[in-house]
């Protein structure tokens, strides 16, 4: 159940995928200097593996408990939380005006890399938290800012995102809370909120001073579906003219989900203005709050993307660790008979690169689409538009990464896997969730062959796929030979191929397209090592990336079949005869 900070490899990829000295050459970036970029990530990785990796067992077991109202988390997360604040790690890439360090995007990713490669579920806290930051930075108005993002950047107080209702799942059109205009009195000009919403990450919880909930709801006569949303801020306790938290607003979380993992992080039952009195505020224009949550979503897909590298690297380091440790058999082609470390057998040593290469292809896919972020940050709008393609890509592979490794990681444990005490059964559970929020991985791959593909008239896909193709020509043929598959059918789906058609082969596109991408970056690290970066681990990297450029990538150029087929083939039942 050790933990130990892939600092090397995060290394590699923040300086080689994100370009991070391109980023410190600009002034808003400057201070993300060698030295500086070093010590965040060798920080952060110590405090990770000091603090919150001894409480991944503990949360599992014990789980958050709600208690006469109150969110009860295990012995040491509050600890572990303030710690967390008094270093600062929470204001790593805050604006500065508002007591942040304006550090780039991709140096928060990599804080949260090591928070939740340590400890998952505790690290949703913090996530959701960057989250609402983003949206009250680009949506909030002056006043909501120098109220509320001192203390959400500071991880004082934290943040969640309000969507889902039961009757409504992933159709946030069909939302039915409300939102009614206050006309006088002390909270003239705001709005009294009523509805319920569930699924709601760290919605209680006394680990923060004050909890910042933005809220979709309906204003009245607002329109029908997802064009009559509005978007409002609602505190779980009122905020005095000092900034200090006030008399506790009229919302409760009801109950708490039991889940197949992620114990320790609360998913609450929100109830809101149970007593008719609970008042949140309008955060942008009216009926616009989906535009106003998507900037909060679009942060949240890249850092559940994320979510898959991390339990790949804890559920890799862990079957690293038992392999080398179990011995069981002669291995099978030696003359020596004498039973071995299991590490040694083939298909093992199969398995653990294949976890090693996926693991590490979707780091440098991550890195590389915080880059884009950052360069968007800057004005970049060609890095801003490549960025908006690379996040359904990293959310929806990223996350299936994360299955796939942590059900090897249980594989290479044997029975002992299926064995709680080992931790391999944990990462396997805890990484579940990922491909199913902030959009499940179909849902990205919908947005992907919809949205994304049409950008610019296909013009930002094929130049993303075009400059893999480009680079990888000379060195590596089948990586090309993907890169241009995708573009073909991206080109097919763009201008003959049916909505039903292209939503039919979506998840096989977007499988394909993230395999191009992060084998086009592990490529570019491949050569960075034999330029003499990070020489400590530059044999094992040589390893995992041939491994992932002559197995992983022929299996993605396998998909195209599946991508093109069309959906007629899905519907030679009817859907009485296919449930029947």
């Amino acid at each position: 159940m050790t933990y130990s900070p892939a600092t090397q490899d995060q290394l590699l990829a923040i300086r080689v995928n994100a370009g991070i000295a391109d980023l410190a050459a600009t002034e808003r970036f400057a201070a993300a200097e060698p030295d500086m970029v070093e010590a965040i990530v060798e920080g952060i990785g110590a405090f990770a593996a000091g603090e919150w990796a001894p409480l991944n067992r503990a949360g599992d077991l014990e789980g958050a408990k709600l208690e006469n109202g109150v969110v009860r988390l295990p012995d040491g997360f509050a600890q572990g939380y303030a710690d967390y604040v008094a270093q600062g790690w929470n204001a790593i890439a805050g604006p500065a005006e508002f007591g942040g360090q304006g550090l780039p995007f991709t140096l928060a990713c990599n804080v949260l890399e090591n928070l939740g490669t340590a400890n998952m579920a505790f690290s949703l806290l913090p996530m959701l938290s960057v989250g609402a930051i983003e949206a009250l930075d680009h949506h909030g108005s002056e006043a909501q800012k120098a109220a509320y993002l001192p203390k959400l950047v500071s991880g004082q107080w934290s943040g969640t995102m309000n969507l889902t209702e039961p009757q409504a799942g992933s159709d946030l059109g069909a939302l039915r809370t409300t939102a009614t205009p206050i006309e006088d009195g002390e909270h003239a000009g705001k709005y009294r909120i009523a509805g319920q919403k569930i699924f709601i990450t760290f919605g209680e919880h006394e680990l923060a001073e004050n909890i910042v909930h933005l809220v979709l709801a309906r204003l009245p006569d607002a329109p029908e579906g997802s064009r009559g949303i509005s978007l409002f801020l609602v505190p779980k306790y009122h905020v005095n003219d000092d900034g200090s938290p006030g008399p506790r607003n009229d919302v409760r979380c009801v109950s708490l989900e039991h889940k197949l993992g992620i114990n320790a992080s609360p998913t609450c039952l929100m109830s809101y203005g149970d007593n008719g009195e609970c008042i949140g505020e309008l955060v942008g224009a009216e009926n616009r709050g989906l535009m106003a949550m998507f900037t909060m979503m679009n942060n949240a897909r890249i850092n559940v993307g994320n979510q898959g590298v991390q339990i790949g690297e804890r559920a890799t380091q862990a079957a690293l660790a038992y392999a080398a440790e179990r011995v069981q058999s002669a291995r099978a082609g030696s003359p020596d008979k004498t039973p071995v470390a299991i590490i040694e057998h083939p298909d093992v040593r199969r398995m653990l690169l294949r976890m090693k290469a996926l693991t590490e292809g979707a780091r440098a896919l991550l890195y590389y689409t915080a880059g884009q972020v950052d360069r968007g940050t800057l004005g970049d709008e060609a890095a801003d538009r490549r960025g908006d393609v690379l996040v359904p890509l990293i959310k929806a592979w990223g996350t299936d990464v994360g299955i796939e490794v942590a059900s090897l990681g249980v594989q290479i444990h044997g029975g002992m896997g299926f064995i709680e005490e080992t931790g391999a059964a944990q990462h396997y559970r805890d990484a579940r969730i990922a491909p199913i929020y902030e959009g499940t991985n179909g849902i990205q791959a919908a947005d992907l062959v919809t949205r994304k593909l049409g950008l610019e008239n296909g013009a930002v896909f094929a130049a993303l796929m075009a400059d893999i193709a480009r680079d990888a020509a000379g060195d590596e043929p089948s990586l090309a030979a993907l890169a241009n598959d995708c573009a073909a059918i991206g080109e097919w789906m763009r201008d003959t191929a049916s909505l039903d058609d292209r939503l039919a082969g979506s998840v096989p596109f977007c499988t394909m397209s993230a395999v191009a991408v992060a084998g086009w970056q592990l490529l570019r690290q491949l050569r960075a090592i034999g330029g003499g970066e990070a020489p400590g681990t530059a044999a094992a990297k040589r390893a995992s990336v041939r491994f992932f450029l002559d197995r992983i990538v022929p299996e993605a150029a396998g998909l195209k079949a599946s991508a093109m087929a069309g959906a007629e083939p899905l519907y030679t039942l009817t859907s009485e005869q296919l449930a029947g």
